[in-house]
């Protein structure tokens, strides 16, 4: 069920990877959230490459590391990489890609990674914080916490809605069920821009999850203020993966 819903959603994002769209500030932050697959068994030497090479030609060329995960779903976690990056604009993006994959250090190292081609072009999202995105800082790093990417679809005209309810309700009451806030985001691209939230979120284990949504999802106060915030119904379900830090993600 879990690769089905990734595949869902490369499939409906995987396309701004081809666009090169101006976003509307290009001289602000700009996140990237980029998704990887692999051909079959060569997810070790993708995650050796980033830990061994990657990551610091990135850092190299201005691209800043923020996190990598690996899905916990089963068939999924044996051949794709999640992971967010962030550039100092979309110009600056557009420059220190440009940059990373002339560098003849980083040839080098992708020819001799034995990763080969990837099982299909990566997924790109380029994304701003939202104004109530959080300062994440790690906890304790334990081997039984989990991540969760999660992506909403307002209905037309609901997003700053939306906005409001995690603003002014949501992220506290994630708190209190044990939910930590990592970041929010929208994508920078129309039309997703218009209607699309980002997030993710840490849990302390799987059965922790399970239980927190179950409190947050029974909360007076999360019923409350779902009922008086306008947002209504979401356009879609939400998109919903758990995954697990790298042993080189910054965040962990």
């Amino acid at each position: 069920m879990m690769s089905s819903r990734l595949t869902v959603f490369v499939a409906t994002f995987g396309w701004l990877a081809a666009l090169w769209l101006t976003a509307p500030d290009a001289r602000a932050d700009v996140y990237e959230l980029r998704i990887y697959k692999t051909a079959e068994g060569k997810l070790d030497a993708l995650n050796a490459r980033f830990r061994d090479h990657t990551m610091r030609l990135f850092q190299k060329h201005g691209i800043e590391s923020i996190g990598y995960w690996v899905p916990t779903d089963e068939e999924t976690s044996k051949n794709t990489l999640i992971y967010v990056i962030k550039h100092a604009s979309r110009d600056a993006a557009a420059e220190s890609w440009k940059a990373f994959i002339a560098d003849p250090e980083w040839k080098k190292a992708a020819a001799e990674s034995g990763v080969g081609r990837l099982a299909g072009p990566p997924a790109s999202i380029y994304m701003e914080a939202t104004d109530y995105s959080p300062s994440y800082e790690n906890a304790d790093g334990d081997e039984d916490d989990v991540f969760e990417l999660r992506i909403y679809k307002a209905r037309e005209g609901k997003l700053g809605k939306l906005d409001a309810r995690f603003r002014d309700h949501t992220i506290d009451l994630f708190a209190k069920h044990g939910i930590k806030s990592v970041a929010y985001w929208h994508p920078t691209d129309q039309p997703d821009s218009a209607d699309t939230l980002i997030y993710i979120i840490e849990h302390e284990s799987a059965d922790a999850a399970k239980q927190s949504w179950k409190a947050f999802g029974s909360d007076p106060a999360w019923k409350k203020a779902a009922r008086e915030s306008g947002v209504g119904g979401l356009a879609k379900k939400p998109e919903s993966i758990y995954m697990k830090a790298t042993d080189y993600s910054p965040i962990k």
